[in-house]
């Protein structure tokens, strides 16, 4: 029998963090209920509008499969993936990612989804407000990114609550809706260990 390799632990674990009325916690790839959740999630009209991932996501096993990625980009200590869940009832609310993590320029990317029985309810705000608080203690981050298509409104509304001020527009810097070979303008926004903490985005 070939020896089993084990697999070197994340230098970037995700704990489950509480706070704001969730809990963000890891996704389960061998989950049907995430796996189905991630399904739904990408198949959602305004998802779509915002988001063009390289791989589509159209039925249970690529679900499971997108979700294995991710745990394995985690497990390299390249992204950290977050359940956003009501921390009451535990029901899944989004996903909020911290992503691209550079750990000389302790740099990374932050990015979120709501589901759209959850949007109305300051979900992303509460979410990313609890994210970033973990990543610059947690990680030790210096500045997180967050990028957004140019026109999309709402994500400007929450980075900005969250302590997220516009930086400039980057040209191009985003797929178009649908298509892997037309872009789009991104607004940025970012935000340093060092900024004023924001207020409750409750």
């Amino acid at each position: 029998m070939a020896p089993t390799r084990e697999r070197t632990p994340s230098p970037h674990p995700a704990f489950e963090v509480l706070g704001h009325g969730l809990r963000l916690s890891p996704w389960d790839p061998e989950s049907d209920a995430d796996a189905a959740t991630w399904l739904r999630a990408r198949a959602d009209p305004e998802f779509r509008r915002w988001n063009t991932p390289l791989k589509p996501v159209t039925d249970l096993d690529a679900a499971h499969a997108s979700l294995r990625a991710v745990a394995e980009r985690m497990a390299d200590g390249e992204n950290v993936a977050f359940r956003v869940a009501d921390a009451v009832s535990g029901t899944t609310l989004g996903h909020l990612g911290v992503n691209a993590i550079d750990p000389v320029m302790r740099v990374a990317r932050v990015g979120y989804w709501v589901l759209p029985e959850a949007r109305g309810h300051r979900v992303a705000a509460r979410a990313l407000a609890l994210g970033s608080r973990w990543a610059f203690t947690e990680l030790r981050l210096h500045r997180l990114e967050l990028g957004h298509a140019l026109g999309h409104e709402a994500s400007c509304r929450v980075a900005e609550r969250c302590g997220y001020p516009y930086e400039g527009t980057l040209r191009g810097a985003m797929f178009q809706s649908g298509t892997l070979d037309a872009f789009r303008d991104v607004h940025l926004h970012a935000r340093l260990a060092t900024d004023p903490e924001p207020g409750d985005p409750r």
